[in-house]
């Protein structure tokens, strides 16, 4: 079957770009009939309706977003296409991101069919070059077609395989050939083993042992169907898979019960395991007693021998283990373990700076400095800490020079930008999101330049398309633009509201800014909604704490409701837990029952207490909301602004105070 013939020429299509330009030039941007075909397109895509979708493609002739529906139609039977019709695709919208995910999807395929001539011609026009996957096959191809390959492709390989979470045909491919011509050792299939055991991903571990040991899978099903039944019955040999299999064993029940696991590793398999895999399996046992606060978390890892034998996430709970414990030299060994590009991340730059400033010593407090200095600034959380441990506080950076009418135009020009805001403005906000990111980050190598992401801001901000203003803005390297990176959108609403409860405007607008970029109808995955994501159960309990009657659960979208129930929430968490923003923010992400769990234990600076949130998301969360309420307070008061001061400390509930409000959702 061949794709309909239905796409205007490449005159025509420029021509619709600068309509699309223009009408999102205007105050407003109407649903037209023919954008609603694009969102009928849409929805057919995400059922897999080819009928619907072949059916609509000739309606979607001349419009703006023509290549989205070109791409949809033929996504879903690319399985079933022939290499022309790809091709006529790769031509008609030569330059587009749909051209480039097209291309991705189609080299995909060629690995899987192992066609390595068809790939090798496909990949040069590659352009985004962003998926793991595809990097293993071209790796692969390269030495195939060379003979051999270089420790530079081996290690290529090694680091992509390793990364990859799930199972993947392109990388586990490239390693077992890797491996069968022992250019990778058994080790890195491994590693993949353990990684993936921890991620729980049993399909990509046992993907792995059938490169490294494949007789050993009849073991690794009875382990992964029950770890304990299988070490109640396993006996160490003298083979490498055996011992192996008991360390995968042993992870899989340090993930549930990391106390249980050191119990076992203890008492029977320790004595005859490697250093190595005791060091990994003390790693994990502690990582995980880490993740839980537990006090034990250091005692494990004392067990370790040798720091590098450990991941970088096993090095970085024993670094926050440490640092709960203030055993500062742990944290400057773990940091200093870690491989270079973590321990480049501020996080970890600026706990060593700590650490050896508190280990004392001249060299050492020198060392400190120098550390602080090449993070300091506004950026983020620990940049702004960096800032003030060298005796500074945020002030507003200075505005770069005005945009020229030159540069303005140059973003306006351009069609994937055009596009992307087309698709936001008639409800396609995900794949107007992808689109404006390809623009911005992937087209050209190495993406745009300050003055360019300050143009494609500014168009986005124009069009109050805030996530993009924001988001685009943050991506410079030199300069910085508050307006964009801090905008105040609804700001006599905000100011209003949050002044009239007694609440820092700049806490509400930094933790809008983290919640929903300013996005009007945004919803999250578990039902948030609007400008400060708030929760159905969470709105009507709050609006009936407020005295705010008639509350109807479609009220949330409107934005002064929105913005009033939010803030009574944000000042009702904030005053169960003792007025510390750190504590009320995870309460708002978290909800207030985990923060209350997580506050107990020793009382801590609140940036180690941050640093040492269970959850991933919570943890980033209420460094960047923190982060954010001291920019904006910087740029509402004029004046220079204190990250720690906003931070204090974190401990236990003072038994003399209230007991907190335990309906608070």
């Amino acid at each position: 079957m061949q794709v309909p013939r239905i796409l205007a020429p490449r005159r025509h299509l420029l021509g619709a770009f600068a309509l699309a330009i223009a009408s999102l030039l205007q105050p407003a941007c109407a649903q037209s009939a023919s954008d609603d075909v694009l969102v009928q397109m849409k929805q057919a895509f995400q059922r897999g309706d080819r009928g619907r979708l072949a059916a609509l493609l000739p309606q979607a002739r001349g419009h703006a977003l023509e290549p989205w529906a070109a791409y949809w139609e033929l996504k879903v039977r690319l399985q079933e296409a022939s290499a022309q019709e790809v091709q006529d695709f790769l031509a008609r919208y030569a330059g587009t991101y749909q051209e480039d995910r097209l291309r991705n999807d189609w080299l995909l395929l060629l690995g899987q069919r192992r066609d390595w001539d068809g790939f090798a011609a496909m990949y040069p026009g590659f352009r985004m070059r962003d998926d793991v996957q595809v990097q293993c096959y071209a790796t692969l191809v390269d030495i195939l077609r060379s003979g051999s390959a270089t420790p530079a492709q081996a290690e290529s390989v090694r680091d992509n395989w390793l990364k990859q979470r799930d199972a993947d045909d392109g990388c586990l491919t490239a390693a077992d050939r890797l491996v069968a011509s022992r250019l990778l050792t058994p080790d890195t299939a491994w590693k993949k083993a353990r990684l993936a055991i921890e991620a729980n991903r049993p399909q990509a571990a046992r993907g792995a042992i059938t490169i490294a040991a494949p007789d050993a899978l009849p073991m690794f099903d009875q382990l992964n169907a029950s770890a304990p039944k299988f070490l109640g019955s396993a006996v160490i040999a003298a083979s490498r898979a055996r011992k192996e299999m008991v360390v995968l064993a042993l992870i899989k029940i340090a993930m549930a019960d990391p106390d249980m696991a050191a119990s076992q590793l203890e008492g029977k398999w320790a004595p005859m395991l490697s250093a190595e895999e005791r060091n990994w399996l003390w790693g994990t046992i502690g990582r995980q007693a880490a993740n839980k606060l537990s006090p034990q978390a250091n005692v494990y890892f004392a067990n370790v021998t040798k720091n590098s034998d450990l991941s970088d996430d096993m090095l970085g709970w024993k670094v926050r283990a440490a640092l709960r414990a203030g055993q500062w030299k742990d944290v400057n060994a773990s940091v200093t373990a870690m491989s270079e590009a973590a321990q480049d991340d501020p996080t970890w730059v600026y706990w060593r700076a700590r650490a050896l400033t508190a280990m004392g010593g001249d060299e050492r407090k020198t060392q400190a400095r120098t550390l602080l200095e090449t993070i300091a600034g506004t950026r983020g959380f620990y940049e702004l800490l960096a800032l003030e441990d060298l005796g500074q506080r945020a002030v507003v950076p200075t505005k770069p020079e005005p945009l020229t009418a030159q540069e303005k135009q140059a973003a306006r020009a351009n069609p994937s930008l055009a596009r992307g805001l087309y698709a936001i403005a008639i409800g396609l906000r995900s794949e107007g999101t992808r689109e404006w990111n390809y623009a911005t980050n992937l087209h050209d190598k190495g993406g745009m330049g300050d003055r360019e992401l300050l143009a494609a801001a500014d168009m986005a901000c124009q069009q109050q398309v805030w996530d993009r203003c924001i988001n685009t803005s943050e991506r410079t390297k030199g300069a910085i633009d508050v307006d964009q990176r801090f905008p105040m959108p609804f700001h006599d609403t905000v100011l209003r509201k949050s002044q009239d409860i007694g609440l820092d405007p700049a806490y509400v607008y930094g933790l809008i800014r983290q919640e929903s970029r300013f996005i009007m109808d945004a919803r999250s995955g578990v039902g948030a909604s609007g400008l400060m994501q708030v929760m159905p159960a969470t709105a009507k309990w709050t609006a009936n704490k407020i005295g705010l009657t008639g509350f109807t659960p479609n009220q949330i979208n409107d934005r002064d409701t929105n913005i009033t129930i939010g803030t009574a929430y944000l000042k009702l968490a904030l005053d169960d837990f003792d007025g510390s923003m750190a504590l009320a923010a995870a309460a708002y992400n978290a909800g207030p029952g985990r923060p209350r769990s997580w506050r107990n234990g020793p009382v801590l600076d609140a940036a180690i207490w941050a640093e040492n949130v269970p959850f991933t998301e919570t943890r980033d969360y209420v460094k960047k909301v923190l982060a954010n309420t001291t920019n904006y307070a910087a740029i509402i008061s004029g004046q220079p602004q204190s990250l720690k001061s906003r931070l204090g400390r974190v401990g236990p509930r003072d038994a003399r105070e209230p007991e907190p409000n335990k309906d608070l959702p």
